[in-house]
């Protein structure tokens, strides 16, 4: 059963400012003769982010009250932006149908999930992208961009859908925006009343979802 989602992103307002990334888990262990073994525990990476501590005027603060209400803290997913790492292209630039490689075709699947890949030269990492950005997925299948008509993308799962199956041998890509799937990472919601018209927030934590 998936767990529940709400389709919103978090508001980019009071997200400015946060830190956070990826997060690896590795099992180290060391020899008696001194040496290393080390395995990584998760295929994936897992991001966490903070929106806090800053100074919100009082419209912020109400702002982020309602959503995390609406959200039940925990229970209701929801989309994040990470400023830093949200399209397919390098930062700055426009997403292109040629960004990442999909797979390639063998004249019958017509669906492919929408990767990211990190790195290249030694063990690049690629990653699943479930949350992009409705209406900016491009698609290419031997370098040639399709027309919207020719394929799908469905925003809830970052699955394409293409209308017709490639030819076999024929690489797929893709260029897209993108968010994070996130859940608050606690139950509760602290705020420092300093002010009438403004607060602070020690911490607003966020964790990524995972299937």
């Amino acid at each position: 059963m998936a767990a529940p989602f709400h389709e919103v992103r978090f508001p980019l307002s009071l997200s400015y400012g946060s830190r956070g990334g990826p997060e690896r888990r590795t099992e180290i262990v060391t020899l008696g003769s001194g040496d290393e073994e080390r395995n990584s525990l998760w295929r994936h990476s897992r991001r966490s982010y903070n929106a806090g501590p800053a100074l919100r005027r009082a419209e912020d603060i109400a702002l982020l009250l309602a959503f995390f209400e609406e959200r039940r803290g925990p229970l209701y997913g929801f989309r994040w932006r990470d400023t830093f790492d949200h399209a397919s292209c390098a930062l700055g630039q426009q997403p292109a149908p040629t960004d990442q490689p999909l797979g390639t075709g063998d004249g019958s699947t017509t669906v492919f999930p929408l990767a990211k890949t990190y790195g290249g030269a030694f063990a690049p990492y690629v990653r699943p992208i479930r949350k992009p950005v409705a209406g900016s997925v491009r698609i290419a299948v031997a370098g040639t961009e399709l027309a919207p008509t020719g394929f799908s993308a469905d925003p809830t799962t970052g699955r394409v859908t293409l209308a017709a199956a490639p030819a076999p041998g024929a690489a797929v890509t893709a260029g897209f925006l993108f968010d994070v799937p996130v859940r608050f990472a606690s139950d509760r919601l602290e705020i420092d009343h300093q002010a009438v018209l403004a607060g602070v927030v020690a911490d607003i934590p966020v964790i990524e979802l995972r299937r």
